[in-house]
């Protein structure tokens, strides 16, 4: 048994809690990848639900005890989707939602969290400080603050894709994770690792952004100044301790890649499979650009975890 904070009894649990929308999202391998790739490519879809993203698995786990305990109100700090996603769950439990965002955060997510009703606070500053303007709301209001990759909801909701995953049929060889806070990362990991451990677990990070990847090839958190990259969505400078602690046991390898692999990585998906992705999602097509002699002649199982973009720069970046 691994013996990480995450337990997979609770993940079996948690998808009788999820909103059966963001459940038994599509995976399918996509043919037309393989020949631009040099190896099969199957696609695990987080954005066919109402917020395009991943992060409403671990957000209804999250409101759901919430409106259980008979709280009225909650707090978060998001490049954008946990937010839209926090705004999801609660409009359908009562809850009152602030979500704090910088001001430089996707205009699109930005507008589709104040469309959703909840309430939006802008820094002037990086997640790192909507992190912390987030949780002095928390502390002055009472209210819950809602931790991305820290609270364990997010973390066994993500991990629920993992149960999904290693269903499949055939089995693939590799699975590429995006990896920013962690949640997808350690949960997907921790499911691969106690249920199909010969599965290779990758994360991929942008080389803009490594501050999680060089902490754990360091074995010991590692903090950046700045970051930059297009990937907002995994932008973070401050690793979670608990999180690398969990991530020391179940990621293979930690990589980081190029802003140019992963703007390619969103071209492909568009021409290929039709898909519009963030960059984020693209993370995985990325990696494989970078080291084909690696994943030369494997199945491996890639997860497009959120589609929303600006369309102007989206169609900048793919032109």
């Amino acid at each position: 048994m691994l013996e990480t904070r995450l337990d997979t009894g609770r993940i079996r649990a948690a998808r009788q809690v999820i909103d059966p929308v963001f459940l038994d999202s599509p995976l399918y391998c996509c043919e037309a990848l393989e020949p631009e790739l040099g190896c099969a490519v199957s696609i695990k879809l987080e954005t066919a639900n109402p917020i395009r993203s991943f992060k409403g698995r671990g957000t209804e786990l999250v409101a759901s005890q919430l409106a259980e305990n008979g709280s009225q109100a909650v707090v978060c700090a998001s490049a954008g989707n946990l937010g839209q996603a926090l705004a999801w769950s609660g409009r359908g439990r009562g809850l009152d939602v602030t979500v704090v965002a910088s001001r430089f955060a996707t205009a699109t997510k930005l507008d589709r969290i104040r469309a959703l009703g909840a309430k939006l606070e802008l820094v002037d500053g990086d997640h790192e400080l909507a992190r912390e303007r987030a949780a002095a709301i928390a502390s002055y209001d009472g209210i819950r603050l809602l931790e991305d990759s820290l609270d364990l909801e997010t973390c066994e909701g993500a991990a629920t894709i993992g149960l999904e995953l290693v269903d499949t049929k055939p089995a693939f060889d590799a699975v590429l994770i995006a990896l920013g806070g962690g949640a997808l990362a350690t949960g997907v990991g921790h499911v691969m690792k106690e249920l199909a451990p010969d599965v290779e677990v990758i994360c991929v990070q942008p080389l803009g952004a490594p501050a999680l990847s060089r902490s754990w090839h360091e074995r010991r958190v590692v903090t950046t100044a700045t970051t930059n990259t297009i990937a907002d969505g995994v932008a973070g400078r401050y690793p979670i301790p608990a999180v690398l602690d969990d991530l020391l046991l179940v990621a293979d390898d930690a990589v980081l890649v190029q802003e140019t692999s992963i703007i390619t990585g969103m071209r492909m998906l568009l021409h290929h499979a039709g898909l519009v992705v963030e960059p984020s999602a693209a993370l995985g097509i990325a990696a494989i650009l970078e080291d084909r002699a690696r994943f030369a002649g494997r199945h491996v199982a890639t997860i497009i975890c959120g589609s929303n973009v600006n369309p102007d720069t989206y169609h900048q970046w793919v032109s």
